[in-house]
C-alpha cells in the first residue's frame, strides 16, 4: 500500500501531486494510505495527464481545508472516479460527493466565520504597532485566510494566532510575504494574550517562515472589520461549540420538513454562545447566506452588525437565526429573487426556532421584522404598533420588536434611509440596555 506524507494539513500541491502521479500509475484508492507528517514512498514514475472537471477541483481545494483525516483518501476517490469517466458531479446522491460538499460547506463557512469574529489588540514594537489576534477555528482556514486579510490590508503590521499555528504579516516593511509558525494551543482572555505575546513574540516571528502549497482563499462578498479599529468587548472570546446546538444545526442539515429544502444549497442554522442572553431572529436566509452558511452575512447583515457597533453590542456575544432556516427564492436568469416566506413555512420551522430558544434560554427575543414576530407570537404582527418596547409573551419570555435590516435597504430616498437607520440604532440601544439589565 503506497504511503503519501503531505507536509502540513492543507498542502494542497502535495495532495494535487501526488493524486496526478497515483492516477497516472494506475493506484486505486483503496491501495493508498495518507497522512501529514512523516516520511513518504516515492511517487511512481508517470507521463501524460489527465482531466478532471474544474468544479471538483474547486471543490478539492475547499474541502482539503476541513478538520476531518480522511479527507485526502476521500477526494482523491473522486478524482479516480472522475478521470475513470462516471459523472461524479451529476449525482447529487452518491456518498462520496455528499461528504465532499458538505465537509465544503462548513470549510467555507468557518473560514467566513473567522474573517468576520477576529478582533485585534494594538501591540507597540520597536518597528510600531503590530495588530495581535487569535482565534480557535473549526478547519484549517488560517493559510486561506490570511491571504485575504493580507490584501485586504496590505499596510497593516498584524500576526494571527490560533491553535495551530500562527501567521504574520509585515505590511509596508522589507517582507512582503506571509510568515507561518508555532501557535498556542489555549489562550483564556485578552491579559494572556498579551503576557504570553510579550514573552514569545519576538522569538515566534523570528522563527516563522514564508508559507508554501496552501489552496487559493475564496472571494465571498463580505465587508470584515479592519484590525485596526478599536475592538468591542474583548478581542479574545470563548469559542468553543456547544454540544446541544451543535446536534441540532447537524440534524437540522438533513431536514425536509418543507419543500424549501430541496432547491436550496443549504440549511442555514442559528450560531452564537449557549450561554447568549439575547436571540436576534430574522425571517429567512438571504442568497449570500445560503452560499456561505451562516446567518446575517449578506448586505442586510452587514448593515446589522454595523449598527449594532453603533449601539455598542458585539454580535460574538449574541445569539442569530431565521424563523425559517432555508432560503425560499424565485430564479431569473442567473439571479435568485427572495421571496417571502408563508404561514405553513413559518409554522414547519418553528420546530428548530423552539430547539434553539430551548437550548440558549435568553433573557430576551429580539424580533427582527413581521415574519419573526409571527414565528415567535405565533400571530400576525403589526411591526409600527408593536416596534421599540419590551414585551412579555405567554410563556413569560421578554421580547422586543423592531424592523428587519433588509427594510433600511429597500428605501430609496437617502434621507429617510438615514433617519431609519438611527431609528434602528436607538432600538438596539434599548435592547443593550435591556440586556445589562437583567
Amino acid at each position: 500500500m503506497p504511503h503519501i506524507a503531505l507536509l502540513h494539513e492543507t498542502d494542497w500541491d502535495g495532495w494535487r501531486q501526488a493524486a496526478r502521479h497515483l492516477v497516472l500509475a494506475g493506484i486505486e484508492p483503496a491501495e493508498v494510505d495518507w497522512s501529514v507528517g512523516g516520511k513518504s514512498e516515492a511517487l511512481p514514475g508517470t507521463s501524460g495527464g489527465f482531466n478532471v472537471p474544474r468544479a471538483l477541483v474547486a471543490l478539492a481545494s475547499v474541502a482539503i481545508q476541513a478538520r476531518e483525516p480522511e479527507r485526502f483518501g476521500l477526494l482523491y476517490s473522486l478524482v479516480w472516479r472522475a478521470q475513470s469517466g462516471e459523472r461524479v458531479l451529476e449525482d447529487p446522491t452518491d456518498p462520496d460527493l455528499v461528504l465532499a460538499r458538505r465537509l465544503a460547506l462548513s470549510v467555507r463557512a468557518e473560514a467566513h466565520r473567522m474573517r468576520t469574529n477576529l478582533r485585534f489588540l494594538p501591540v507597540e514594537t520597536d518597528g510600531g504597532v503590530r495588530y495581535l489576534g487569535w482565534y480557535a477555528p473549526m478547519h484549517f482556514v488560517l493559510p486561506a485566510n490570511a491571504q485575504l486579510i493580507a490584501r485586504r490590508f496590505p499596510a497593516l503590521t498584524w500576526s494571527v494566532v490560533t491553535p495551530d499555528g500562527a501567521v504574520h504579516w509585515d505590511g509596508q516593511g522589507d517582507s512582503q510575504e506571509l510568515r507561518f509558525g508555532a501557535g498556542k494551543r489555549s489562550i483564556e482572555d485578552d491579559a494572556t494574550l498579551l503576557a504570553w505575546w510579550d514573552q514569545f513574540g519576538a522569538d515566534l516571528i523570528a522563527d516563522s517562515k514564508p508559507g508554501v502549497s496552501v489552496p487559493e482563499a475564496e472571494e465571498l462578498d463580505e465587508h470584515p472589520r479592519s484590525p485596526d479599529l478599536p475592538p468591542l468587548g474583548p478581542v479574545v472570546v470563548e469559542s468553543g461549540r456547544d454540544p446541544v446546538l451543535t446536534d441540532a444545526a447537524r440534524e437540522a442539515l438533513n431536514c425536509q420538513r418543507c419543500p424549501l429544502y430541496a432547491p436550496a444549497t443549504q440549511t442555514v442554522f442559528g450560531e452564537g454562545p449557549r450561554d447568549a442572553s439575547v436571540i436576534f431572529v430574522g425571517e429567512q436566509p438571504g442568497d449570500q447566506e445560503d452560499v456561505i452558511g451562516r446567518p446575517f452575512v449578506g448586505p442586510a447583515g452587514q448593515m446589522m452588525d454595523r449598527a449594532m457597533e453603533e449601539a455598542g453590542i458585539d454580535r460574538r456575544t449574541v445569539y442569530v437565526t431565521n424563523a425559517v432556516k432555508h432560503f425560499k427564492f424565485t430564479p431569473r436568469g442567473k439571479r435568485r429573487i427572495h421571496q417571502n416566506p408563508d404561514v405553513a413555512e413559518i409554522e414547519i420551522c418553528n420546530f428548530w426556532l423552539e430547539q434553539e430558544r430551548k437550548a440558549v434560554q435568553p433573557k430576551l427575543l429580539v424580533m427582527l421584522g413581521g415574519s419573526a414576530a409571527r414565528a415567535v407570537m405565533r400571530r400576525a404582527v403589526t411591526i409600527s404598533r408593536e416596534r421599540g418596547r419590551p414585551l412579555t409573551l405567554p410563556d413569560g419570555q421578554m421580547a422586543f420588536v423592531t424592523v428587519h435590516p433588509s427594510y433600511l435597504l429597500r428605501i430609496p430616498d437617502e434621507a429617510a434611509k438615514k433617519r431609519e437607520y438611527a431609528a434602528f440604532v436607538r432600538d438596539l440601544r434599548i435592547v443593550r440596555e435591556l440586556m445589562e439589565a437583567h
